[in-house]
């Protein structure tokens, strides 16, 4: 059986869609219609049943599809275990990172690793943790730089995390604020503060995912760039929660303000790899220079 043909059946089947499929392995529709026509074949049996919208597996299908994930893993870890033998400073290092993971963390370990090994090839991904989870899982990074909270949490059955911080969120505010001078401050005082956020979308739902639940902030002004964000906020227009890794210096125009203990959000980083693959010999070298960029 055509391991390619089993690699586009299980990307079909996980995606439900043969064009999302077809854009996933850069392929046409047509071309990954007629791989799965001739799976089907070779089964005797159809895998698919083709829907209004997308597709969904039948009986042999789904019968099918974990024998094709065993075949396909065991595949990646051969290949694994070819790359191992080759050496660490000669290999392709592809690194995903969240946006505040690239302003220092990740680039100073990188910096590091190629001042070690100025040989390898390097690819810096940047993403939003479930977007680098998933090509991580897909084979289109060998390491991820993510970032996990109560309300969301990582799979470790996925994935094999290793815990590199844990990150305080700071609140920003200008240093006129009446709270400014405070070392702590609770979010009960913060209650009718306006909050200067990247996202209405997303930055709500970084707030909620880490800060209590009963907490709801009061967005008035949202700005993308972290320029602008810290500009508002400097000229007094609200509050900002910044991710301490966002931060290379504070602004002389800012204070940066630690929430009280009993509120404080607790987000922690990992160095993400892909769960029963061994790691290649080039992420086993750079994970030193990522934990000591951490610590």
């Amino acid at each position: 059986m055509d391991t390619q043909l089993l690699h586009v059946f299980r990307t079909v089947a996980h995606l439900g869609s043969i064009t999302a499929a077809a854009r996933r392995l850069r392929f046409t529709q047509s071309a990954v219609s007629r791989q799965i026509a001739a799976l089907e074949a070779e089964v005797g049996a159809r895998i698919f049943e083709r829907l209004p919208r997308g597709v969904a597996l039948t009986g042999p299908g789904r019968a099918l599809l974990p024998h094709a994930e065993a075949i396909l893993d065991r595949l990646a870890a051969a290949r694994q275990a070819v790359d191992a033998l080759h050496d660490a400073g000669q290999a392709r290092l592809r690194i995903g990172a969240f946006p505040t993971a690239v302003a220092a963390l990740v680039p100073r370990a990188l910096a590091s690793f190629r001042a070690a090994y100025p040989d390898a090839a390097l690819t810096l991904l940047e993403g939003r943790t479930p977007g680098l989870l998933e090509r991580l899982a897909a084979g289109d990074a060998d390491l991820a730089v993510v970032s996990s909270s109560p309300a969301e949490p990582l799979d470790a059955a996925r994935f094999t995390l290793h815990h590199l911080l844990d990150e305080r969120l700071l609140v920003a505010m200008s240093v006129h604020h009446p709270l400014a001078a405070r070392a702590t401050v609770t979010l009960a005082e913060l209650a009718d503060e306006p909050f200067i956020v990247g996202s209405a979308t997303n930055e709500s739902a970084l707030l909620h995912a880490n800060l209590p639940g009963g907490f709801q902030p009061k967005i008035d002004i949202v700005v993308a760039d972290w320029t602008g964000k810290l500009g508002c906020v400097a000229a007094q227009l609200g509050v900002a929660l910044i991710p301490a890794l966002a931060l290379r210096s504070a602004p002389a125009d800012i204070a940066l303000v630690r929430l009280d203990p009993a509120d404080e959000p607790i987000r922690q980083v990992f160095a993400a790899t892909p769960a029963g693959r061994p790691a290649s010999p080039a992420v086993t070298a750079f994970l030193p220079h990522l934990r000591a960029a951490a610590g």
